[in-house]
């Protein structure tokens, strides 16, 4: 199989604005995104993957100003303790703004959204102007892909390229909070 083309920022962005996925590196695996208002493109992931929709997605962004779409109006409070931990390899789960569809959200209240630190996704957002969904690159029943090459295994031609760049130190996914109670969901 011929290894898929690496993606400039400029690319991805192209790319990500014509609709289609990507993958790209994030903290500790890569990552398959793509713009979450684009239906078509968010289903695409889902089928990939083999992932319920139920399941939802995270959203990342590179400030708070690109989740706001998708987050209910809450206590500035509430958003001072994630921004404690912004931007970071935590995920907090917000209320969920009316009107957020569940492709995104899944069946949930919530939605997941992180503001990573991760310097080659926080200039993707950047230069997008939105936040992308972040979903592992890797079949659900898989190992998430930690190199190029393995999301080229798993997706080959199926997605339009792979962001350059490379994974941050991290072992571990994202450290995912619930925002309202600060209950620890899953370990980072």
């Amino acid at each position: 199989m011929k290894r898929k083309a690496l993606l400039n920022t400029a690319s991805a962005v192209g790319k990500l604005r014509a609709g289609q996925v990507i993958a790209y590196p994030t903290e500790a695996v890569y990552g398959l995104g793509c713009d979450p208002s684009n239906e078509a493109a968010v289903r695409k992931i889902l089928t990939l993957k083999d992932r319920p929709e139920s399941a939802g997605f995270v959203l990342i962004a590179s400030d708070f100003s690109q989740l706001k779409p998708w987050v209910a109006d809450i206590d500035k409070s509430l958003i001072d303790r994630a921004m404690q931990s912004w931007p970071g390899p935590v995920t907090w789960l917000f209320p969920r703004a009316p009107g957020v569809p569940d492709y995104i959200a899944g069946k949930h209240d919530t939605i997941a959204v992180r503001i990573t630190a991760h310097e080659p996704s926080r200039a993707l957002c950047e230069a997008f102007g939105s936040a992308l969904t972040s979903s592992s690159a890797n079949h659900r029943a898989a190992e998430p892909a930690r190199s190029a090459e393995e999301v080229d295994a798993y997706f080959g031609d199926s997605i339009a390229g792979i962001l350059e760049g490379a994974l941050g130190e991290s072992q571990k996914p994202s450290e995912i909070r619930d925002l309202v109670s600060g209950a620890i969901i899953r370990q980072g």
